[in-house]
């Protein structure tokens, strides 16, 4: 993956953008330090995949922060000028809130400005009793949109009928 340009993230982002190890991260005017970072995936056949994942580092509760939002949304953005990849994105099951981080996540998206450019598709599988949210953002544009589709398909057919992969 390409290395994101944390300073044009804050040069749009309401709240500043640094990289630390292998996380993008903010702290917000509440003091809540927030790590994004990619991790590659192989399942979608050798097309380039990264895991976003978004972490509250201050593990303390967050009111509601539209500049949350909109730094993630910068972070992305840059991501896909970065990177004409593929972002996988599974809702944290932590307390049993996965529906409601990824109906959040949606909102966000769906808040996103150029959203219209990308093609997004969420699923629920259940994975040893547990349901996970699992959304597949990518660009429309991508030469290979068709291939990954049917591919994110196949895979979460693959979850669905608890085969091995």
């Amino acid at each position: 993956m390409n290395a994101l340009d944390t300073n044009r993230i804050t040069r749009v982002a309401p709240y500043r953008v640094w990289r630390e190890e292998d996380e993008y991260r903010f702290e917000t005017d509440y003091g809540i330090l927030y790590a994004v970072n990619f991790e590659p995936e192989s399942m979608l056949g050798g097309i380039p995949a990264y895991w976003f994942g978004l972490a509250n580092r201050s593990l303390t509760a967050s009111p509601g922060d539209v500049k949350i939002r909109a730094t993630v949304t910068c972070i992305i953005e840059e991501f896909f000028r970065s990177n004409p990849d593929i972002l996988l994105y599974m809702c944290d099951s932590a307390n049993d809130q996965q529906a409601m981080r990824s109906r959040l996540f949606m909102r966000w998206f769906n808040a996103y400005a150029r959203q219209q450019d990308f093609y997004i598709r969420t699923e629920m599988v259940v994975d040893e009793g547990e349901e996970n949210y699992i959304a597949l953002i990518v660009q429309r544009s991508h030469p290979q949109l068709q291939t990954i589709i049917t591919t994110f398909d196949m895979v979460i057919e693959q979850f669905k009928a608890n085969k091995p992969q």
